[in-house]
């Protein structure tokens, strides 16, 4: 499996890097319906993901160089690049909402309002980067059989097929369950009115998957011997059943 897309002026352009563009211009297309529907201010949606994602890009990296800091210790240069990974979906999710909030509170924008209009863009558009994880044949699971892995694409079996040995595409796990969490989000958003509902409810069921999906894989971040990741997962799910009570309190009142 080639990582490189193309060569422009000897400059390498990365499949990784091309799939979490495409993921993010989908998930503003996404945004501009959802809006719509939610009643909300698209400009200002516009306005707060200025902030965001450049902020939330660098959580991202930071978040994954921080559990891996013996290793860029030792090869700081390695800090910057993230062509070839390094990416962690939950420090990029932390500091892009922390971002997103003070905006927010500065411009006395209705930040719940707007991450239920933004959840479903931020699902679809992990759902479509993870297969940049694929092309970087990373983010896999352990080894399986040739007959387990012989269930799936030819495509997925050779990009699977790593040093001589299949292993789990728990990128497709997880893409796929990705794009169940958004359909969900996208029934939703036209039935449930409760202002962050959407969006807890996105983190919630995300966090299902991840921590099951997590258990499988060869490459977690770890900390005192527990997957980060998993650890995450349980407080997000938390979250989302507390923050579902408090609004089912909140509506009887």
């Amino acid at each position: 499996m080639n990582p490189v897309a193309f060569t422009i002026l000897g400059l390498e352009v990365r499949w990784y890097g091309i799939l979490i563009s495409f993921g993010m211009i989908l998930g503003l297309l996404i945004a501009v319906y959802t809006a719509k529907v939610r009643k909300v201010n698209y400009d200002n949606i516009l306005d707060g993901l200025i902030i965001a994602i450049p902020v939330g890009i660098l959580g991202a990296r930071l978040y994954y160089v921080l559990f891996n800091l013996s290793y860029y210790l030792d090869n700081p240069g390695d800090i910057i690049n993230i062509r070839q990974g390094g990416l962690a979906i939950h420090g990029g999710i932390i500091f892009g909402l922390l971002a997103a909030y003070i905006f927010c509170r500065y411009k006395k924008y209705d930040f719940l309002a707007l991450l239920d209009v933004v959840a479903p863009s931020i699902i679809i558009a992990q759902a479509l980067g993870r297969w940049g994880n694929f092309f970087n044949m990373e983010a896999h699971g352990g080894p399986v059989t040739k007959e387990f892995i012989s269930q799936f694409p030819e495509f997925i079996q050779r990009g699977m097929y790593i040093g001589g040995t299949y292993y789990h595409p728990t990128f497709l796990y997880e893409s796929i369950w990705n794009i169940l969490v958004f359909c969900i989000l996208m029934y939703l958003i036209h039935r449930v009115h409760t202002k962050g509902v959407i969006f807890f409810t996105y983190f919630g069921l995300y966090s299902i998957g991840r921590f099951f999906i997590e258990g499988l894989r060869t490459d977690s971040l770890m900390v005192m011997g527990l997957r980060t990741a998993q650890m995450v997962s349980l407080i997000g799910i938390i979250l989302w059943i507390g923050y579902l009570v408090y609004a089912y309190k909140v509506n009887r009142r």
